[in-house]
């Protein structure tokens, strides 16, 4: 009779550590969560800012090429919509405001300043903004 009273106190060791594992689980699975939604929104944080700096190249070379910063700005929404980005003309400015009677070595400035949320209540809502800055000369 050692064997049922070896096999009574093997079930029990095995019971006890089986709450162990849980109870560890459920310490460390927040923990690995948090780290996880944060890579996540920081990719996304990286993924906004190259976004946004195409978005201000491409309004750059339409304003250097075409001279029109109504045509500027819509190019640069219309590259920002392509992947999501919500951008609107208001947070686009071009400096100056027309190549016309500038000398050829005039540069064309375009920045962009877009707020951005983090995903998940872990950020308590805050934003913070993203710029993105492009420079084109006038005439291409």
């Amino acid at each position: 009779s050692a064997v049922p009273a070896r096999r009574t106190l093997l079930t029990r060791r095995f019971r006890s550590e089986r709450g162990a594992v849980a109870v560890e689980f459920a310490l460390v699975v927040p923990l690995l969560l948090l780290l996880l939604f944060s890579i996540v929104s920081v990719s996304r944080a990286f993924q906004v800012q190259g976004t946004l700096s195409g978005a201000a190249r491409e309004a750059a070379r339409t304003m250097a090429m075409q001279n029109d910063p109504a045509a500027a700005r819509s190019a640069a929404v219309f590259a920002a919509s392509t992947a999501s980005v919500p951008l609107t003309a208001g947070q686009i400015s071009i400096q100056p405001a027309t190549c016309t009677g500038k000398p050829a070595t005039q540069n064309i400035t375009v920045v962009i300043e877009h707020p951005f949320k983090p995903t998940g209540s872990y950020a308590g809502g805050k934003s913070f903004t993203i710029t993105s800055k492009a420079v084109f000369r006038c005439g291409g």
